[in-house]
């Protein structure tokens, strides 16, 4: 596997691909890598003939008192992992060159980036797609991958490929989950062992929406005052939000007749974590394994 670390020669290098009529898939990332990147890395082997992944911490999606400075990195484990995998390139951008002095330009997705995350980190996401542009000018991808965890950054990402003519597939995968049930997530190492038996909490109350869905609930209220009432019994949780949105606008709904994302976020001490699940009226959802 190969590093690059200058924007001209990842430039180069993917066209240099494109030329040799090679498919490019792209893996974002900030590092600190665990399997639900890996599951995109892999996916992205399995779909492209050149796998690129970029580890960059991205400054602008970071708020003025989030974990910017003590986001965890580790670059040589990153690095073995992606190997492992079979990854053909590493992008490792500098801030400086992402961000050079006089740097003026964002991209702002609207509508969808306003609830959910987007109310209590007003401008993640516009960082988020700032960097993404960026990116993909210079990757131009065939395709990217992103995990499902982060939903509202997925809808947020294919609103802006298509908004911009983007000539990119965005491609979600499903969430990767620990095997009690928590979602993976590079924020989990900054858990408590109390706070991270906690978390369990969350893709508990999820499976028990599920379930309720499945058996013929349709009223989204009392499906948000189930999940609400689950996290709540959990003494080490505050509830940011649940709230039960529409799978491509994020807009609010409250009956639940076609498929519906439940969408939650709550702090366990000094860590967010968030997670969510697609509610299917007719049923085949899978409920998260192990998550009683």
């Amino acid at each position: 596997m190969q590093t690059i670390e200058q924007t001209a020669e990842m430039r180069a290098w993917s066209e240099q691909a494109r030329a040799a009529g090679q498919r490019i898939g792209f893996v974002p990332t900030m590092g600190y890598l665990h399997e639900g990147h890996i599951s995109l890395v892999r996916e992205a082997r399995r779909r492209t003939d050149r796998c690129v992944v970029s580890i960059f911490v991205n400054p602008l999606q970071f708020g003025a008192n989030e974990d910017l400075s003590r986001y965890p990195r580790d670059l040589d484990r990153d690095r073995t992992m992606l190997e492992e995998v079979g990854a053909d390139t590493l992008y490792l951008p500098s801030a400086s060159a992402m961000y050079p002095a006089g740097f003026q330009t964002q991209v702002e997705v609207t509508d969808v980036t306003t609830g959910l995350c987007g109310r209590s980190r007003p401008t993640h996401f516009r960082g988020v797609t700032t960097v993404l542009a960026k990116l993909f000018n210079t990757l131009r991808p065939h395709a990217t991958f992103f995990g499902e965890k982060d939903f509202q950054q997925l809808v947020t990402v294919r609103r802006m490929v298509k908004d911009l003519d983007f000539d990119i597939d965005v491609v979600g995968m499903p969430i990767v989950r620990e095997d009690d049930g928590v979602a993976m997530s590079s924020r989990n190492k900054y858990l408590s062992s109390e706070e991270r038996t906690a978390a369990r909490c969350l893709s508990r109350s999820l499976a028990a929406a599920k379930e309720a869905v499945a058996g013929g609930e349709r009223d989204g209220r009392r499906v948000q005052g189930l999940v609400e009432g689950i996290i709540r019994k959990q003494p080490l949780a505050e509830i940011d939000y649940v709230e039960l949105v529409d799978v491509e606008s994020l807009r609010v709904v409250t009956r639940i007749e076609q498929p519906a994302l439940l969408a939650l976020a709550a702090r366990f001490g000094a860590t967010r974590l968030i997670d969510n699940a697609v509610l299917e009226p007719a049923g085949g959802c899978d409920v998260p394994k192990h998550a009683a």
